[in-house]
């Protein structure tokens, strides 16, 4: 809500501080007091177009600060967080406006266009009066007002959710389909080029296997010889174990070869040196046996290396990449290959998506209907008090062609209104006078206050041309809509002054050779005396007084 509002040289007001609070705010006083200066400046910190007719005569510039009271997770912060703005509560909006008409907009005292001023504006506080041409004036909220009433939270986010679905089949429908008429402009080169890998037949890491190969080939001759060598060295005649063995044979014939410990650790050491050989000889002769060369000979790896890397050249890829690239040749082509499966089966899935979202947008727009009829009676109950019930409220559902359908569903709702019998139904904002509007937007929002985006709602020209029953019919509503949301009247009629939860009193005051307008918000017996005002004009009776109050306990009592 509004919890307060100050302003600064705006027209005749040169210092208004108000502090506002929940529940009906009425603001009364004489004809050219200054009531219209006071939304003038309100709209000014919401957005509205920056005059330098606002600035106060001698000032240096005008200035509105507006503090708004907000939940949590109220869409304005949502706003806010978009543009990076610190997102503290309580949210204050200020903005100025300098003689020459420049212009400048503050958000919690970050500087801001006031283009997202107007948008914060338009969730924060709705603005009825005859010339206002936003909230429910606007045919682009009929939609999402009607979805609030009806309670379509979970239809309208499936809805969504097909929507969406259904736009990656059709993208997906329709890559494949550019990709297949890429693939007939160059089906003769893709052709020749996957056959050309089919019958290289080209393996991961076959690149480096070959090097592998190629090395071992180059060098075959010279390892070969060098092994046969060692075991030519080996096992020459007399072996080296002959050798050692008639050594052994030598020292056992000394005379206390058994008993000396250096002879017994010379035939020890032969032994090991005999077993150390032998494996030796054993180890040699494996390496001979494990030198795998292959089959082929060097010429014919030296052969298939030289391809691979050609092909990897004329493809511009690496030869590891030789396979991926023949696998996506062949992918390509199965887009034209079998009567076009891959397009095919993708345009049904396509086709299918499709279906699926119009079934949910359609049950979508099913219950939009319903909820519609439901709201005509609801808001027909409503009008007859208020002296329209010759006044009838429609609901006309216009379906979009199907490029324009979109995650909100598959048609247009804007509410209609027919003020007399026999004339034809129109917009809400070109059919009913500044007086009948107000009363009808006031109808409106009572039936869907459970639904209210604003926390702020301003109605001016309410109780145009009205009086008696209807106009405490008008107070009784908007009295009603204090209860769901904060509710600011400009009022000339006592039986709306009399329901207010405050009283602002707008009056203006003479000071040398300037006028001024003061705004003050009234105790329970300077109330009693306005209502009086208001009722018997200039000249305060005991008669009016006495009405007065029976219309204020009226008001306490509903």
């Amino acid at each position: 809500m509004l919890a307060s509002l100050s302003i600064r040289d705006v027209v005749l007001i040169d210092r208004l501080d108000l502090d506002l609070g929940p529940g009906l705010a009425v603001l009364t006083g004489e004809t050219g007091a200054g009531k219209s200066i006071l939304l003038d400046a309100l709209g000014l910190a919401l957005g509205a177009r920056g005059d330098s007719g606002l600035v106060r005569a001698g000032a240096a510039q005008a200035s509105v600060t507006a503090v708004f009271e907000v939940a949590e997770d109220h869409p304005a912060l949502a706003m806010l967080a978009e543009q990076e703005i610190p997102a503290a509560l309580p949210l204050i909006l200020r903005r100025t406006v300098t003689p020459d008409g420049r212009s400048r907009a503050w958000v919690n005292d970050r500087a801001v266009g006031v283009g997202l001023l107007r948008q914060l504006g338009e969730v924060l506080v709705e603005i009825h009066g005859q010339h206002d041409q936003h909230g429910l004036l606007d045919p682009r909220t009929h939609r999402e007002v009607l979805d609030q009433f009806g309670g379509h939270e979970a239809l309208k986010a499936e809805v969504a959710r097909r929507f969406r679905e259904m736009q990656a089949a059709d993208s997906a429908r329709d890559r494949a389909e550019a990709e297949a008429e890429a693939v007939r402009r160059e089906e003769d080169h893709l052709r020749t080029s996957l056959a050309d890998l089919d019958k290289l037949k080209p393996q991961p890491g076959e690149e480096e296997d070959l090097v592998h190969r190629r090395q071992r080939l180059q060098n075959a001759d010279r390892i070969v010889a060098a092994l046969n060598a060692a075991l030519d060295a080996l096992n020459g005649e007399p072996t080296l174990e002959v050798r050692l063995l008639d050594a052994d044979r030598a020292l056992q014939r000394l005379p206390d070869a058994e008993t000396d410990e250096r002879v017994r650790q010379l035939r020890a050491g032969l032994e090991r040196a005999s077993i150390e050989i032998g494996e030796g000889v054993a180890g040699v002769e494996r390496l001979l046996a494990d030198l795998d060369l292959g089959e082929d000979s060097l010429e014919v790896v030296e052969d298939r290396l030289y391809a691979l890397r050609a092909a990897a050249r004329r493809h511009q890829v690496t030869t590891e990449d030789l396979p991926e690239l023949a696998r996506k040749l062949r992918a390509r082509l199965e887009l034209i290959d079998g009567g076009g499966t891959v397009a095919a089966r993708l345009t049904a899935a396509a086709a299918e998506a499709r279906a699926v979202y119009r079934k949910a947008a359609e049950g979508l727009s099913r219950a939009r209907k319903a909820a519609a009829d439901e709201l005509i009676k609801a808001i027909a109950a409503e009008l007859g008090p208020l002296r329209m019930g010759r006044v009838e409220i429609a609901v006309a559902f216009d379906p979009l062609p199907e490029d324009a359908w979109g995650p909100e569903g598959i048609e247009r709702c804007q509410f209609m209104v027919r003020t007399n019998p026999g004339a034809p139904a129109g917009p809400l904002a070109r059919v009913a006078s500044g007086g009948e509007l107000s009363r009808l937007m006031l109808a409106l929002k009572v039936v869907l206050a459970r639904t209210a985006s604003a926390g702020t709602l301003v109605f001016d020209e309410v109780d145009s041309g009205i009086g008696g029953a209807v106009a405490d019919a008008v107070g009784e509503r908007l009295q009603r809509l204090g209860g769901h949301a904060q509710v600011l009247v400009v009022t000339h009629n006592p039986q709306v002054a009399a329901r207010g939860d405050l009283h602002l009193r707008v009056a203006k005051r003479v000071e040398g050779e300037t006028t001024l307008t003061e705004v003050r918000a009234l105790t329970a017996a300077e109330r009693r005396e306005e209502v009086a005002r208001m009722l018997s004009g200039a000249e305060l009776t005991a008669e009016a007084r006495a009405a007065a109050d029976r219309l204020m306990s009226l008001a306490v009592r509903s």
